[in-house]
Parts: C-alpha cells; structure tokens; sequence
C-alpha cells in the first residue's frame, strides 16, 4: 500500500470518528454511535505494535494539518480513544515483573509441602516450580526466537534441590525472561503454543498464567485471593479463549461434546463485558462485548445462551480456569448445568 493510499485511509478514518464521536444525540443515536466505535475499535485493536504506531502517527498528522481549533483538537483524541497510543508491551512487562514479585513473596516461608485445592495433586513446591519454569521457557524462546516448538522439559531448568530455596529461583528466572522480553521487538516472529506467533505471545501468556497462579497459591495458604486487576482478568479471559483451540487436551475434549448450537455467555457484573462461546463445527466461535467506557470491543452478539453465567470479571477468569465452581456464591448461574459441567470438564487445563 502506498504512503499516499494510507494517508488517505487515515484522514478518512479519523474524521468519521470524530463526526461520530462529536455528533449531537438528535442526529445520531448514541448506542449506534457507540456499536459503530466500538466495531472500529476491535479491528484496529488487532494491529500489530509497528502499525499501531503507523497509525497514531497518521491520525495526528491529520490532525495537525488542521487550522488550530475544536475541529484538530477532537481529531488529535482519535489514536488515544482507540488506545493507539498505549504501550502494551511494556505495560504487560511491568505487570509480569510486580506479579511475579508478589508471587515469590507469597510463598516465601510458607511450607511448600502444603497441598493447593485448585489444583488438585499439587503442592506449593510443585506450583512454584510451575510457575519458574512457564518464566525459564518463555525467556528461552524469545532470547533465541526459536521457530520450532520447544519444550520446557528439554532445557536447562537450575532448579534448587531445597524447595525453601525455589523463590530466589523463580526470582532469577523472571528477571532473567524480563530482560529478554524488554530487549525484543514485539512484532518479532518465533514459535508459540498458540495463535500468535510473535514475541507479543509471550508476556500476555505470562501475565495470565501469573494472574491465576498467585491465586492459587493465595487460597492454599487460606488467605482470599487478592483483587485482580478488572483488565488483566478481562484479557485473560480472551488469552484463554483465543488459544484453548491450539491446545489439543482442550480442543478435542469440545470437539466431541456434540453440542453445536450451545452457547455460553459470560457477564461482567463490574465492567459490563460480555463474551459469547458459541459451539459448532467441531470447536467454538467466541465475541467479546461492550466494556462500558472507551471503544475496542465488537457489538454484543443476539444468540440465547444455552448458560449463563454472571459476576464480577476477576470471578469469571477463575471460573474459566476451573477455579470456582458453577455453585460459588461469587457467581450467578442461569440455564443448562450440565452443559456447563460438560464445558469445564472439557477445558480443564
């Protein structure tokens, strides 16, 4: 595509927007308005990092090619309502780091012999080997930006002999996938377990892993779980989601359960998301809906939900990872419960 063509592209785009987003509500009709955004949102929100700036940069070039006024200023908010401007990598870096920090601090002292509920076989020891080892594997793959698959049992783990020495051990481990992960391009290409192949995977991969794993551990040492950013609960959600089709002890489960047509809903009582899991064709379709404020997600889809269930974002990425129960007093289950304990059984992790 020519710079002339993307020039244009973008000038366009950024006045819709703004025609849109400045129209008076006897004109346009505010929830179309909001679907129309919202629909834009999610399409640019795929982009890559490289042309997320490509684009910032051409919207506020339009912009500025304005004669100064309310008509630039409006045009100049357009990359900031689509979170152009927002740097996600190092955001889920710094996310990772104050994680896994906490995470190590949790189970410091604590006796690692203690058994963890939800994850039923496991111990502290064997959780925070888990979770050191998911931090030594993805830094191996983005430091080498290997394009086959790697597998965490084949490479050198230094794990401690003393279980009591395993948080200085996860400690080095993070700092050691941080630095890799600060050093790359996030566009880069290298293999990944799931649907994106970039070095991009592998901080988000993380972050959701570390969001439910202090949780875990949280409750095995009888504390409650420690409120869970609404934002990273929401995109772990759809990490789970985007990825569950690339893991075969998933994807095949719901490939035979035979329920084409059965949809899930999910409903953030907090932020007002919705995702939609609609089987069929051997596997599953899955929409996100409104958040309530800013644009990014597609219009709610219509289809009656075979289930629903409904609470606060954090409680639904626990209730995703099989962490609650249908029967948690946190959530509100309505419809068919035995395709929802058809549907857990076959995405346990």
């Amino acid at each position: 595509m020519s710079e002339a063509l993307q020039r244009a592209l973008a000038e366009a785009l950024a006045e819709l927007v703004t025609t849109i987003d400045t129209c008076d509500d006897e004109v346009l009709d505010p929830d179309t308005a909001v679907k129309w955004l919202e629909s834009t949102g999610y399409v640019l929100g795929n982009l890559s990092a490289a042309d997320r700036r490509t684009l910032d940069r051409l919207f506020r070039e339009t912009a500025l090619r304005q004669e100064p006024g309310s008509w630039r200023d409006a045009l100049l908010t357009t990359s900031e309502g689509f979170g152009l401007t927002e740097d996600v990598h190092t955001a889920q870096c710094e996310a990772v780091e104050d994680l896994g920090r906490r995470f190590a601090e949790t189970v410091r002292d604590a006796d690692f012999a203690t058994p963890v509920p939800t994850c039923p076989g496991w111990t502290l020891a064997d959780l925070t080997r888990h979770v050191g080892t998911v931090h030594r594997w993805a830094g191996h793959v983005v430091r080498t930006r290997s394009d086959g698959r790697v597998r965490a049992a084949d490479l050198p783990l230094e794990l401690p002999e003393d279980p009591a020495a395993y948080p200085d051990w996860l400690a080095a481990s993070a700092a050691s996938c941080l630095t890799a992960l600060r050093n790359a391009d996030p566009d880069d290409g290298l293999w990944s377990p799931g649907g994106d192949p970039h070095v991009r995977y592998y901080p988000r991969h993380l972050l959701a892993e570390l969001v439910v794993h202090l949780a875990d551990a949280e409750l095995a040492l009888g504390r409650a779980a420690s409120p869970i950013d609404p934002g990273h609960a929401a995109d772990g959600i759809d990490h789970f989601l985007t990825n569950a089709a690339y893991v075969p002890h998933v994807a095949e489960p719901v490939a035979r359960l035979g329920r084409d047509g059965a949809v899930l809903r999910l409903e953030a009582a907090d932020t007002g998301a919705v995702w939609c899991v609609t089987l069929g064709g051997g596997g599953f379709a899955w929409q996100r809906a409104g958040e309530g404020s800013g644009f990014g997600w597609l219009p709610a889809p219509d289809p009656a939900p075979t289930a629903t269930v409904r609470g606060d974002v954090a409680d639904l990425l626990l209730f995703v990872h099989g962490r609650y129960e249908t029967q948690n007093p946190r959530l509100a289950v309505t419809g068919d419960h035995g395709f929802l304990d058809e549907w857990r059984a076959a995405t346990a992790l």
